[in-house]
């Protein structure tokens, strides 16, 4: 007996060392090829892969479409000053906020690679029609000066930062009148929306009373995500596949490591974009388990997104979230016609869906 019990622990010990020196060497190296083109740069090569001025990606003849920034060449010369709150380990955590008369709070979470600034057109127009006040948050490890680019310290920081900064407007002073009569509505752009649909699967998803999803990622193998984002997006799968095993038993110490970068012009670059993530802050952006969080959505929800969106598969979300939350008569789904990835968020064309909503609510 004691010989079988000692052959048995032998061949687990064997496979445990080759399931660690699998997904060490995965994790180690897995991003060598994409670590040689650091930062991607308008006309550079990187292992066979031309970006061009708009940041669409050219491999071998064909072009990847990627995701038009010039839509966001705007005058921002008005834009809110940042203002910052305190989170719970005591980082001091950016936001802009948009007043109104309204009690309703609009929190919009920026999508990757951007911060705050992105919702500048649309924060403006509902906070001069009355239709929310409205703050827009740098997520941790983005931003003018973030303490590290790129980064957080562990998977699901994001979301206890939010539930810091709900509990920081619900004691702002400008936010105190008839606040036990607001409502707190989460709305994200991109993985933005992805995160958004984290938090409301996750311990904090009853602080919202409504949820407002553009574009949103939902998962890499959602059916509503084009392959590789339609070229914006270039992850080291080899690395994130040998940090999955290794999250998968409990370890956790290379969660830092850059797992995926974006492919971002340089025309539309001021020295404030976050062009690559750690595997912690790329995995804290998408929801767990989509189907779960998804589900886990009892309030009030709109999706929209544009017909010409370059990354997702506008066409696709009303199968999804109908089947996801099929008794939840208050989600709604609308495809714009014309609009891109980034138009969803600065084009006047979706002002008024979202005005309209807003009222209802």
């Amino acid at each position: 007996m004691s010989k079988i019990l000692k052959r048995i622990f032998i061949s687990l010990s064997i496979s445990v060392l080759i399931y660690l020196g699998i997904a060490s060497g995965l994790a180690y190296f897995g991003g060598s090829d994409a670590t040689e083109g650091k930062t991607a740069l308008n006309g550079a090569v990187i292992k066979g892969t031309v970006i061009n001025e708009t940041g669409s990606i050219k491999q071998g003849g064909a072009v990847e479409q990627g995701i038009d920034f010039s839509e966001m060449k705007l005058d921002y010369s008005e834009m809110p000053a940042l203002q910052s709150y305190t989170a719970r380990d005591g980082a001091q955590l950016d936001y802009r906020y948009y007043p109104s008369g309204s009690n309703k709070v609009l929190v919009l979470l920026h999508g990757s690679g951007w911060h705050s600034q992105q919702f500048y057109p649309l924060a403006k127009y509902i906070s001069e029609q009355g239709l929310a006040q409205v703050v827009t948050p740098d997520l941790r490890g983005h931003g003018v000066n973030p303490q590290r680019r790129g980064d957080i310290d562990y998977i699901g920081q994001f979301e206890d930062d939010l539930a810091d900064f709900i509990g920081k407007l619900k004691q702002d002073s400008q936010l105190q009148k008839d606040f036990k009569n607001s409502s707190i509505i989460m709305g994200g752009h991109s993985s933005g929306g992805g995160l958004a649909i984290r938090f409301a699967g996750g311990e904090y998803g009853n602080q919202v009373d409504a949820y407002l999803l553009l574009a949103p990622f939902i998962y890499y193998n959602a059916p509503t995500t084009r392959p590789n984002a339609g070229g914006w997006a270039k992850p080291y799968t080899a690395r994130i596949i040998g940090l999955s095993m290794l999250n998968n038993i409990g370890i956790h110490s290379l969660d830092h490591l850059t797992s995926i970068e974006f492919n971002m012009p340089e025309a539309v670059r001021n020295g404030t974009e976050t062009l690559a993530y750690s595997y912690r802050l790329n995995s804290s952006f998408a929801p767990r388990d989509y189907a779960k969080d998804l589900g886990a959505i009892t309030q009030p929800l709109l999706v929209l997104a544009g017909s010409a969106d370059e990354t997702m598969f506008a066409d696709k979300y009303q199968a999804l979230i109908s089947s996801k939350l099929p008794d939840n008569e208050k989600a709604k789904v609308k495809v714009l016609f014309g609009l891109s990835h980034m138009g969803i968020v600065v084009s006047p064309d979706v002002r008024p869906v979202i005005e309209e909503w807003l009222r209802r609510l």
